[in-house]
């Protein structure tokens, strides 16, 4: 008797026969997917309206700062800015670049694939710059790396999976500097955020904590995680460090470029300017605007609350033409020079095999 009303009390749970029954009804699969899919879509439309939110914000501070500024002024910074200040500025967002393109070589490495360096250097030289400038990464960034890896035999599947590995560097490198910055500049950066000294203190620790928790974690063991339907083999303990350590470069090498740009009324120290870059960097990202545009400055602007805001809007339309532009235009070229050699290399063969059955 007791077993019993055991079972049928078991058979009301929903963990019993009745709940087995309830889960392996079609109805309620369907219903289940249903509100699944609707509580992404909700996610999906509070993410794109946030961005708007924050996008249209940094507009507003954007337009209130540059009707503050003089066009004559601007013209006069922009031409008091030395030669030796642009050519620091080229060759820092060299190393940023040449750092973009250990991100591929690292991702090739990890999935196995074996593809020379020039080539690995044209498909993430070009693919970021492009999608820099032109956002919508995913569609840029994926195309151009295609078009350049489908030449070397890399399969669209393998293609794909190089950028989420790509962003675990670029990750990791912007949480070490912002996590630096938070625990080194607590103070400096206390002016800026607004937070507490303390806070501060805590956001950095918590931030270096969980990287070097991270690292312990990949390092123990192969670990493997699914991915926008990919399942990948994350990067052990030594391939992390070198993955950290290229997006620092990455991330110091553009802040720099843009630092040694700036009238020394408005230059903090180079950590505090370097976690201040990242941040504004990271709204630029979640505003899905091409390269930030328009949010980076409004946020920098702000941040550095200069005397002199026509000096550091200057220093901030160089740097978006030495960064962004110039590379793009680069990307361009050198993407019809590979497009104009391999149709001749092809027009050749051709002509060879024409040449032998003659």
């Amino acid at each position: 008797m007791r077993m019993r009303v055991a079972d049928r009390q078991r058979d009301d749970l929903p963990g019993g026969a009745l709940g087995q029954q309830v889960c392996d009804d079609p109805g309620v699969e369907i219903d289940i997917e249903t509100k699944t899919l609707a509580r992404r879509k909700l996610i999906h439309r509070v993410g794109v309206a946030f961005s708007l939110l924050i996008f249209a914000f940094a507009l507003y501070v954007l337009a209130q700062t540059v009707a503050s500024v003089n066009l004559g002024d601007l013209r006069r910074a922009v031409a008091a800015t030395s030669a030796e200040q642009i050519a620091a500025a080229a060759a820092l967002t060299a190393v940023s670049y040449l750092a973009l393109t250990g991100y591929d070589a690292l991702a090739l490495r990890q999935i196995g694939a074996q593809v020379r360096y020039r080539t690995t250097a044209l498909a993430s030289f070009t693919s970021y710059a492009i999608s820099f400038t032109l956002g919508f990464p995913l569609i840029t960034a994926g195309a151009v790396r295609y078009w350049v890896y489908s030449q070397a035999g890399l399969s669209a599947g393998r293609v794909a999976s190089l950028p989420i590995i790509a962003g675990l560097t670029f990750w990791l490198g912007m949480a070490f500097v912002v996590g630096v910055g938070l625990v080194f500049r607590a103070e400096a950066l206390a002016d800026i955020n607004q937070l507490k000294v303390s806070l501060n203190l805590l956001i950095g620790a918590g931030v270096l904590g969980a990287i070097g928790a991270y690292v312990v974690w990949v390092g123990v063991r192969r670990r493997r995680v699914r991915v926008q339907g990919f399942r990948l083999r994350l990067p052990g303990a030594g391939v992390t460090l070198a993955q950290m350590t290229l997006g620092v470069i990455d991330l110091c090498g553009a802040a720099g470029a843009l630092y040694v740009l700036l009238p020394p009324s408005s230059t903090p120290d180079f950590t505090t300017f370097s976690a201040t870059y990242v941040f504004a960097c990271l709204l630029g990202i979640i505003s899905h605007a091409p390269g930030g545009i328009g949010v980076f400055e409004a946020t920098m602007l702000k941040a550095l609350n200069a005397p002199n805001y026509a000096a550091l809007l200057a220093a901030l339309l160089l740097f978006r033409a030495i960064y962004y532009l110039a590379p793009f235009v680069l990307a361009l070229a050198l993407l019809g020079a590979n497009e104009a050699m391999r149709r001749w290399q092809g027009l050749r063969e051709a002509i060879d095999r024409s040449r032998e059955d003659n």
